[in-house]
């Protein structure tokens, strides 16, 4: 369960293993913070492409890599920090408030993201000097 709402961190999630495979799951407001509102998931990136680029007001989001690897970027208006995604049972928490992008997908890498709230066009902020200003 994640230890501070207010602060970006990997969770690990439960595994079950046996001779017939791994199983690993999450669950609302058990391993993450919130009622899950929406999923998505990025995959068929492009090499050298990246994903996100904006913050938003309100959502968080919990970011699993399925497959493959990936690194996300988040930026506080503070201070910088890369989580590398590799691991089906790691989690990234990420609280509302924070500029976030993803780079460095490998071959047939897939996200998965769930997100606390629906999509809301509204919610993003996709100007960094805005971002940067609110920071301020």
């Amino acid at each position: 369960m994640v230890d501070n709402f207010n602060t970006p961190q990997i969770i690990k999630l439960p595994q079950i293993l046996d001779e017939r495979g791994n199983l690993s799951f999450l669950e609302e407001y058990n391993h993450i913070p919130f009622k899950i509102e929406r999923v998505y998931w990025i995959y068929d990136v492009p090499g050298g492409e990246e994903r996100g680029g904006h913050a938003y007001k309100e959502n968080r989001e919990f970011i699993i890599a399925l497959s493959g690897s990936f690194d996300v970027i988040l930026d506080n208006g503070k201070e910088i920090k890369s989580y590398s995604l590799n691991r089906s049972y790691y989690g990234l928490y990420v609280p509302e408030g924070i500029w976030r992008h993803m780079e460095n997908f490998s071959t047939n890498s897939l996200a998965f993201i769930a997100a606390s709230t629906t999509y809301q066009e509204d919610d993003y902020i996709r100007d960094y000097e805005v971002f940067k200003q609110n920071k301020s």
